[in-house]
């Protein structure tokens, strides 16, 4: 009779325990442990150049360009054409495969500067003129400073791609440079 008691006992038990699993698994919230409320989740930041900002998704093209031997070279790339779309750039970003890059529009050309506040990874930029040839290159861009690189010379757009791209490719300076779906880009000064 005690084993018959015992068996009904545990089976009652686990009938309890699916019920409560069930009850769970159908939207009831479990209490913290210590019983409190759980943190309201932080909003995220109103800052361009903080991590957590909800950066929205760029517009899309590709630049080509012809590197010393005559090849052409196609990077797809992110289309930075606003002044919070230019100051955020590639920062944040863990890498960037060969292929890809962003290439900054600005509304005139004039002498460029870059810095890499906040950027992870070396990269590579390239100036590039309003006629559509590579000013110039700064190479292998130290991550995370805040020196002003510039080639010192006129430029309209630069390019950003993984640091060492332009060296392995054969892009040099006056290479020729064509874009491919960036003319519909509106540049916002």
């Amino acid at each position: 009779m005690r084993a018959l008691a015992f068996i009904r006992s545990a089976a009652l038990a686990g009938a309890l325990l699916v019920a409560g699993c069930q009850q769970e698994a159908q939207g009831s919230t479990p209490r913290a442990a210590s019983g409190q409320k759980p943190a309201p989740a932080k909003p995220p930041s109103d800052d361009i150049t903080a991590e957590d900002y909800p950066m929205q998704p760029l517009p899309r093209g590709y630049v080509r360009l012809k590197d010393a031997y005559g090849g052409v070279h196609r990077v797809e790339v992110e289309i930075a054409a606003t002044q919070d779309a230019r100051t955020r750039g590639l920062m944040w970003r863990k890498e960037l495969a060969d292929g890809k890059g962003m290439l900054f529009l600005f509304p005139e050309e004039s002498v460029q500067s870059f810095w890499m506040r906040n950027t992870l990874i070396p990269l590579d930029m390239l100036f590039i003129t309003s006629d559509l040839h590579v000013a110039g290159i700064i190479s292998r861009a130290e991550p995370r400073t805040l020196t002003s690189r510039s080639v010192g010379l006129s430029s309209q757009y630069v390019l950003e791609v993984p640091g060492g791209w332009t060296e392995k490719v054969g892009v040099k300076k006056g290479s020729v440079v064509e874009f491919e779906g960036v003319s519909g880009v509106r540049v916002v000064p």
